[in-house]
């Protein structure tokens, strides 16, 4: 730690953007395919970053990677360990919350369809909660490459399950290729989301730009948007988004692997702040990508100059913008501003 600094680990923070395969590491990954007898891809296991061109073939590669991963979570015992390594993972870098997206679709064929596969899920976020001393929530997300009527299932679903502790769903979400689908066919889905309570909080504006955040406002009525970095680029639209609180989940390591920006230094992250946008800083996979949540603090701090203050700042800015109850989020603010209070590395050892 870098005299003059405190300590990223220990700033409590919301980790708001985690697909669920893709929060495997490594090692994990390596051990579920050993267990399953499934020899697992090298370029999986190699330590070293996917970074792929802003292109459909881009694009495929990526999900390609994803769902070569996903063949190593082909069983109950293998979800509720992807589970529990996302929550301690998360709770080593000071996450006290954690809100991680799962597509049951994607499962069910092992475990005896979507409800099963949901239910796993669940019951091991509240698990693993306890065990880790985080709370875990679950995103159910629907896929654009996909019917919009199984969204609705999902949805319906969702909302049978909605709750705010760990063990139940609290939100809705729809990832994958954003240019993939029409839009507004995925409107029931998040009105019957919605109707149940469940806030909606699909991707968008990441591969495709500012234009395809505003179709979501306009047909989806998001309250948080994943990505969302090119709102940056319409100080208009950007404007509409922090008006109407709408929180953007930045995840700039992922942006630069997936050729949205060609280095950390060109994502517009001060653009977002500078504007009054709600921020909450994610990793989105960082199995594929080998970028953790502390590692989009470092991103911010040693590329983007933000201080301890304004790191304070998106961290409170992360836990406002999670599902969490208003009583937690108290809490958590009142330990990031302990944080901040406290000496930074090396002046408290100059004073000692």
């Amino acid at each position: 730690m870098p005299p003059g600094r405190r300590d990223l680990d220990l700033l409590p923070k919301a980790h708001l953007h985690l697909h669920f395969t893709g929060s495997l590491d490594v090692p994990t990954l390596a051990e579920l395919a050993r267990e399953q007898g499934i020899p697992m891809a090298d370029f999986l296991v190699d330590e070293d970053p996917l970074t792929v061109p802003l292109t459909a073939r881009g694009w495929w590669r990526f999900q390609r990677s994803y769902d070569i991963a996903r063949h190593a979570v082909v069983s109950e015992q293998a979800m509720r360990r992807v589970v529990r390594t996302a929550a301690h993972n998360d709770a080593i870098q000071g996450s006290r919350r954690t809100e991680i997206q799962v597509d049951p679709t994607s499962y069910a064929p092992y475990v005896g369809g979507i409800i099963n596969a949901l239910e796993i899920v669940l019951n091991e976020a509240r698990l693993a909660s306890q065990a880790e001393h985080i709370q875990l929530g679950v995103i159910v997300a629907a896929s654009r490459t996909r019917h919009p009527m199984e969204a609705r299932v999902l949805a319906r679903l969702a909302a049978r399950h909605g709750g705010e502790a760990p063990g139940g769903v609290i939100g809705f979400g729809l990832s994958n290729d954003e240019s993939e689908g029409d839009t507004a066919e995925f409107g029931p889905a998040f009105r019957i989301a919605r109707k149940a309570g469940l806030p909606g909080v699909p991707h968008a504006g990441e591969t495709c730009g500012a234009e395809h955040i505003a179709v979501v406002l306009d047909t989806l009525h998001p309250t948080r948007i994943g990505h969302g970095v090119h709102a940056a680029d319409d100080p208009v639209l950007l404007h509409r988004i922090v008006e109407a609180g709408i929180a953007l989940e930045i995840n700039p390591a992922s942006n630069v692997c997936l050729g949205v920006y060609p280095d950390t230094a060109s994502v517009p992250l001060r653009t977002l702040v500078d504007a009054g946008a709600q921020i909450a800083l994610g990793a989105d996979d960082p199995l594929l990508f080998l970028s953790g949540l502390n590692d989009q603090y470092r991103i911010a701090r040693e590329v983007h100059g933000f201080s301890d203050a304004e790191l304070a700042e998106l961290a409170r800015s992360s836990i406002r913008a999670s599902f969490a109850s208003d009583a937690d989020k108290r809490t958590w603010l009142a330990e990031v501003d302990a944080w901040l209070a406290a000496e930074p590395v090396g002046l408290l050892e100059a004073s000692a």
